[in-house]
Formats: structure tokens, sequence, C-alpha cells
């Protein structure tokens, strides 16, 4: 029988952020994780952006997530060896005079903060952008290779023995004698984590949560003429790997969808590049992946309502790689030291919904075996 304290369901970004930081202050984990090319986590783009969306809004909580992201993934390179994180500026373009206006008559309050130093300055020379409208420069972001970091820390756990590559089947989470659980009556672990992505719809603890699978799509892209000292923004992110390459994206499709890469996304991210640069360019790959999506936008966080050793730290959408550091601290001051997380993410604010959705979803029947 193995035994650990944490058992984490999963290792996309949420579940390696979690894992290194139990592992960190000295706790015994276990991941167990089924191998998918195409996660959410791994087709990613790891873009980290302070000033994201629409209408240009500052991000939430900007400042103190971007620096314990920015502290976690120099700490992962210095570990393991290798480069990840690319920090550099983030030109987002106007599309339209209406857009341009808008933001000019916002920058007077300067919501920003220090992300944008100059409104109305010049933007930086870029070669065959289409720039004609101007922009914002926005520093402090950049983008993680974040499907290179996985790999990375998955073969880490696999030679170290903390991570296992199996389908966690939650019929198999019996009770044990003396407090926690026995999974698939040869790990015994105090806790249990569900760190599944949009797998989690299907968890028969927390299904009654408002997690909504959303499919994005991104494209594989040679263009060696484009500036590369940049990420790119306008109606898609284009960030520079390097070489000629670029990563274009993403789609945001809501159920239904199709299963695996479409036409539909090919078109869209093909015409969106063709508005940010005249430069001719290559789609050399195209990758689908299905994100976990909460209706407020905030990740879920806490432990199930009936079954105090059962818990979510998931939901993280488009945002994981700049949120999943910071939180990962949070849930692990929870699961250590009772310090609720916040009320933005804690699973607390969806209660209301366990009651009526429980009975039907099974979720009653399944905790009262335990």
């Amino acid at each position: 029988m193995t035994r650990v304290e944490y058992l984490i369901v999963g290792f996309g970004i949420a579940g390696a952020a979690l894992a290194a930081e139990l592992r960190g202050r000295g706790r015994q984990v276990l991941v167990l994780d089924a191998p998918q090319p195409d996660s959410a986590s791994r087709v990613a783009a790891g873009l980290m952006n302070p000033v994201a969306g629409k209408r240009f809004a500052l991000a939430w909580r900007a400042e103190e997530l971007l620096t314990a992201a920015i502290t976690f993934y120099r700490e992962q390179e210095a570990r393991l060896g290798l480069p990840f994180l690319r920090e550099m500026p983030i030109v987002k373009l106007f599309s339209s005079v209406q857009e341009q206006n808008t933001v000019l008559a916002r920058s007077a309050d300067q919501p920003w903060q220090h992300f944008v130093e100059n409104p109305t300055g010049a933007l930086p020379e870029l070669p065959g952008v289409h720039q004609e409208l101007g922009g914002l420069l926005i520093r402090g972001g950049g983008y993680v290779l974040i499907e290179e970091l996985l790999t990375q820390l998955t073969a880490q756990g696999r030679r170290e023995g903390w991570l296992q590559h199996e389908t966690f089947d939650w019929t198999r989470l019996v009770a044990a004698e003396g407090g926690g659980f026995v999974y698939d009556e040869r790990v015994q672990a105090r806790h249990i984590i569900s760190c599944e992505g949009a797998a989690a719809v299907h968890n028969p603890y927390f299904r009654w949560l408002p997690l909504t699978p959303n499919q994005g799509e991104v494209l594989d892209v040679e263009c060696p003429d484009l500036p590369e000292g940049a990420v790119l923004n306008k109606g898609a992110y284009v960030l520079p790997l390097g070489n000629g390459r670029l990563r274009v994206g993403a789609t945001y499709r809501w159920p239904p969808f199709a299963t695996g890469t479409t036409p539909e996304a090919l078109a869209e991210l093909t015409q969106r590049l063709q508005g940010i640069t005249s430069w001719p360019f290559r789609v050399t790959g195209q990758r689908a992946g299905v994100r976990p999506a909460v209706r407020d936008r905030k990740p879920l966080l806490g432990t199930h309502p009936e079954t105090p050793g059962v818990h979510i730290f998931n939901g993280f959408g488009s945002k994981g790689v700049m949120m999943a550091p910071r939180l990962a601290q949070l849930m692990a001051d929870w699961l250590e030291n009772d310090v609720e997380p916040w009320p933005e993410v804690n699973i607390r604010r969806y209660f209301t919904l366990y009651s009526s959705a429980s009975a039907a979803a099974g979720v009653r029947s399944s905790a009262s075996r335990l």
C-alpha cells in the first residue's frame, strides 16, 4: 500500500503548480494522470497578459498573480536547467477608430498601472505589421513554454515516483479506517484533489459546479520576416517562438463543438493573422484542446461540502498559466492551515447549487459510501 498525504488527479498546469507547492512544503504527494497530448495546458500558448480582452481591462489581481507566476517559472528553470519563461512586451493593436478613442479616453485615469507606461506613445518599429491605428504597449507579461515545462516535470515525476500515468476512477475511492481514503486498494491518502480540467464535469463530487468545457484551437505558423521582439495581439495573439516560428490563437467554441481541429478555426485564425501582418506565412500545424471554463471566469478552489477530504483546484480557463502558481499557494494554505481561499475563487460561492443538483447528479449517494 502506497501512503501519501495528497493524491492529485490530473497534471495540467493546475496539478503541476499544486504538486510543486505541496512538495515544496515537504508533503508526500502522488499524482495520477492519464497522458493527453492535446490537453488544454499542452495546447495552450502559455500567454501571460496583464491587460486583456476586448475592453482593454487590467487583469484581475494582475500584479500579484504575475509576480508569483514569474517567480514560480524561474524556479522551475533553475531546478530543471532549461528555459521556459519568455518575458517580453505585448503589442495590443487597435482594430478600429472607436476602439482607439475608447482606450485613449480611459487613459486619463491610468487604469493599467505600470503595465502601460504611455498609452498615447508610439509603438516600436514592427516592419510588416498593420499598426495604422496604433495600440497599447503592455509590459510585464510574456509567455511560458508550457508543453515543454509539463513534459520535463512529468519525466521528473516518473523518475522520482511521485507521478504515475493512469486514468483515475472515482468509483474506486473508499473511506479508510481512521480517516482519509483508499484508492483502488493500493493508495492511501489523507486528501484527494481534482485537477482534472474539463474532465471534472464528470466528477461525481463536483459536477454540480458551473464548469463548462470550452474548445480552443491554435496554429503553428512559419513567418521568417515577422519581428520577434514582442507578442502581437489583434483579435488573436501571435507568439514568436524563434527561428521564424509562431503560435497563433486562440478560438473559443462553446458546446456543442466538434472533436479535434476544424477547417472553420483554420480559416478564422488565418484571416486574423492576415489582419496583423502583410508578410507571407505558412501554416505548419493545428491543434485543439478543451479548457475548463467557469461562468464568472474565476477558478474553483475548495472542499466538497459533505466530504471534507475531497477537494477541487480547477476551472482556470485560458489564464491558467498566469493564475495557477499564486492560487496553488492559496490552495496549499487552505489544505495545510485552514486559511480560506479568496471569496472570488472559493467554491463556497456556488454552494447554493449543491443541494438541488447533488441528488440528481448522484453525488450524495456516492459520497455516502465513503
